[in-house]
């Protein structure tokens, strides 16, 4: 069974965190893109309703940003900028330029910007000393400098995240809780 963010309590996810850590938990931020409705009626309004459902969980405040798109237009540019850095014969740019523009296929979408908001956030807690004990439920190493500042700022920093791409860098630097699947399942469902 595979576990969808919709099949999650999240309520009990942040219960579960509190409990293990001993840290008896005043705010839940939870942060996430959200798709436009361009991206199909079902996605936007399904994911609109999770937003809502998360909205009303007491404790949770909840942080979005628009999925971002990358245009054909912004790939075609990107794409002919690495060829012309090739510095390609008359011959080979031809056959390079077809091979390469012929894998442009669909148009990409990706979360843009809510991993700077989460570190914004973080480290402003730290400073502003809106918060003693700090959880970041992510496996992505690139929050370890924020999460140094704020232990630097004498903050309990904790580490959570699903087994699948967990940062040993994270493990390593701070106390951590590996999400296992079983963990999720009997703890953790709707």
């Amino acid at each position: 069974m595979k576990i969808k963010p919709s099949n999650l309590d999240f309520k009990k996810l942040a219960n579960f965190i509190d409990k293990h850590f001993n840290c008896n938990l005043n705010e839940v931020r939870y942060y996430n893109s959200m798709p436009a409705l361009r991206d199909g009626k079902e996605l936007y309004f399904s994911h609109l309703k999770f937003i809502d459902t998360l909205r009303k969980i007491p404790k949770f405040t909840v942080h979005t940003r628009k999925l971002q798109v990358h245009s054909t237009k912004e790939i075609l540019k990107e794409k002919q900028d690495i060829i012309d850095s090739m510095e390609l014969c008359k011959n080979c740019k031809p056959v390079v330029k077809q091979n390469i523009l012929d894998v442009i296929g669909n148009v990409k979408k990706k979360e843009k910007g809510i991993d700077i908001m989460l570190a914004v956030d973080l480290v402003e807690s730290a400073i502003k000393n809106k918060a003693d004990i700090l959880i970041v439920l992510s496996g992505d190493a690139d929050f370890t400098p924020a999460m140094k500042l704020a232990q630097s700022n004498k903050k309990e920093v904790f580490s959570v995240s699903l087994a699948k791409g967990y940062s040993r860098e994270l493990r390593e630097n701070f106390k951590f809780l590996v999400l296992g699947k079983n963990i999720i399942m009997e703890n953790c469902l709707k």
